[in-house]
């Protein structure tokens, strides 16, 4: 895990990289270097030794003949299987490290190379002789990179902050109608105007900065003979030991629900070695609706580990905000986010390596809205006959939202369920174009999700998070052998409510965990809001304030919430949390 950083052509100059460079110490406090591989470029790395953390692996690392060198941010999981084939083409090495290999395997395999990869990384590999620089990020969107490009420079980061900083971009207001109703950025976007994503599973020869293309990362095509719950659950347990491996303590995002759950009894049952497992443990008032660190500790009486539980409550909330608002790249509407940070800034006493339970409710329907979607697509043609103004009726929130979602189209009516409030027509045709169409219409969704929430949301706020405190975090479900399979099941009923997950639990004699009702892992905003204290005060005060210095850049139904905030808490509180987030990063972007 590091920071990378590139500045080419106009403007390219060591002070410019240094702009990037220190936005991004945070990233890589272990090793930091920079240098010009050729005049108008300059590149830059903030290092996080996790394999080898000797200085042998420092970065920037160079091929032995000095003509190629690389600097990149993430894990390469097959690379001891990479080091052997390199070994028999006679490559000698000198450590143990995923850095060299990689550096071998694009000297060798160039842009070919890139689909045997399975790991996360944002890579930058220069070709000295030819000029030219290799600029590729992983096929699922874990590790970030961003960049600007004009006419005659290009300027790469691993966050957006520090290109926002280095050409004085204002913040993109167009992107709060966006964040309005789906919590982020349009996809491809940032909160900074002319700031934008490199996006997933993309790569670029660049010979000139000022033109260049992108193409595709090829998909593994290895095919699975047997599709079903035990080769769900044989690579699923391949995957954990190949990314719970590092040279430095590791430890686990354990919230007592099925998929860290999983992961945790996967790796103990075979490995034998306890870990610390870190948990939020939330006030009393609220710990029956917000059990987590109950169910932990139910955990515990079956499986070992070092229990580490992370006090939340509206103290602590207000008394970390300022620290966790300085850490953001840029707002994204998910109180997860500061609770990841919360438990990083714990877990970083005694670990520098995390485990999540990422990307399992995505690609297996885990979420409240892939069972909503389900019962649409099994009775559509009845839902369709239902009068618009039922969803008005007092059903309670859930059912309302269920009701005024529903569209003739499949797609948006899944992306009405999936937004806080039913998108427009123009809002929709935005994210339209992101359907894999040849794809069955419930796997679309699934797959929509993959690209999109757990890019934009999940892996975005878990990078951030974690790396604001020096920790790298790692997604098992993502392994690129569990995606391989993942794309090749056809079964339906196979992606509905996680089913192998909860298959592998009660095989484990765990069924209980897959029995938990899920709430989802954030903070408690409905109960804190609801209550009339100084704390609500302090988040209506600010988000109505924002409505009236921002009110010409807001949609009229981001309005209507925010001038009465009070009166919109038990069916808008995570838009009130959203934009009372929004409203206290834009005070830091003021010169």
């Amino acid at each position: 895990m590091c920071g990378i950083h590139v500045v080419w052509g106009k403007g390219a100059n060591e002070e410019a990289l240094n702009v990037l460079m220190d936005s991004a110490k945070h990233r890589g406090p272990d090793q930091e270097d920079k240098l010009s591989p050729w005049p108008g470029i300059w590149i830059g790395v903030n290092r996080l030794k996790i394999l080898h953390p000797g200085p042998e692996a420092d970065q920037p690392f160079w091929s032995p003949d000095g003509n190629h060198l690389l600097i990149w941010n993430g894990e390469i999981y097959n690379y001891q299987d990479l080091r052997n084939l390199l070994l028999k083409m006679g490559v000698e090495f000198f450590t143990r490290s995923d850095t060299e290999v990689l550096l071998h395997w694009l000297k060798i395999f160039g842009t070919a190379g890139l689909e045997k990869l399975q790991g996360m990384f944002a890579l930058v590999f220069v070709d000295l002789s030819a000029q030219n620089i290799l600029v590729a990020r992983d096929k699922n969107g874990e590790k970030p990179l961003y960049y600007h490009q004009t006419h005659d420079s290009l300027f790469l980061s691993s966050e957006s902050r520090g290109i926002a900083k280095l050409i004085g971009s204002a913040v993109d207001m167009v992107q709060v109608e966006y964040f309005h109703y789906l919590r982020t950025p349009q996809p491809g976007k940032t909160f900074f105007k002319g700031v934008k994503e490199w996006k997933p599973a993309r790569f670029s020869l660049i010979r000139d900065q000022s033109a260049f293309r992108w193409d595709d990362i090829p998909k593994n095509k290895t095919l699975e003979k047997e599709k079903n719950q035990n080769r769900f659950t044989e690579l699923l347990k391949d995957a954990v030991l190949k990314q719970f491996h590092a040279d430095v303590p590791l430890g686990m995002l354990l919230s007592g629900g099925s998929d860290s759950t999983l992961l945790y009894a996967l790796w103990y049952y075979e490995t034998g070695v306890p870990l610390p497992a870190f948990t939020a443990q939330f006030e009393k008032a609220v710990q029956k609706k917000y059990d987590d660190g109950l169910a932990v500790k139910r955990l515990h009486k079956k499986l070992p580990f070092d229990q580490v539980s992370v006090e939340v409550n509206r103290t602590i909330f207000r008394e970390n905000w300022e620290d966790y608002l300085q850490n953001l790249d840029y707002p994204v509407g998910d109180s997860a986010s500061f609770l990841v940070w919360l438990i990083g800034k714990k877990a970083k006493e005694s670990v520098k390596v995390l485990i999540s339970g990422a990307g399992a409710d995505e690609l297996w329907g885990g979420y409240q809205r892939h069972k909503a979607f389900h019962t649409y697509l099994k009775n559509q043609g009845l839902l369709l006959k239902i009068p618009s103004f039922v969803g008005k009726l007092p059903f309670g929130r859930n059912w309302n939202k269920f009701f005024s979602g529903i569209d003739v189209d499949p797609r948006k009516t899944f992306l009405n369920f999936s937004a806080l409030e039913t998108l427009s027509s123009d809002l929709f045709e935005d994210y339209e174009r992101v359907f894999r169409k040849k794809l069955p219409l419930y796997k679309q969704m699934l797959d929509f999700d993959r690209q999109i929430y757990l890019v934009q949301d999940i892996l975005k706020i878990q990078d951030n998070a974690l790396m604001a405190h020096g920790i790298e975090g790692r997604s098992p479900y993502l392994d690129q052998e569990m995606m391989n399979f993942w794309e090749q099941i056809e079964n339906e009923e196979d992606l509905i409510g996680k089913k192998w997950i909860r298959q592998s639990l009660q095989d484990l004699e765990l069924g209980w965990v897959a029995d938990r009702k899920k709430l989802g892992f954030g903070l408690p905003l409905l109960e804190w809001l609801s209550e009339k204290n100084d704390f609500s005060s302090w988040i209506f005060s600010t988000v109505q304030e924002f409505e009236i210095n921002y009110r010409k850049d807001l949609p009229e139904a981001t309005k209507t919430i925010l001038s009465k905030p009070q009166d919109y808490v038990r069916t808008h509180f995570l838009t009130i949390y959203n934009f009372f987030l929004l409203a206290e990063w834009l005070k830091l972007q003021k010169p």
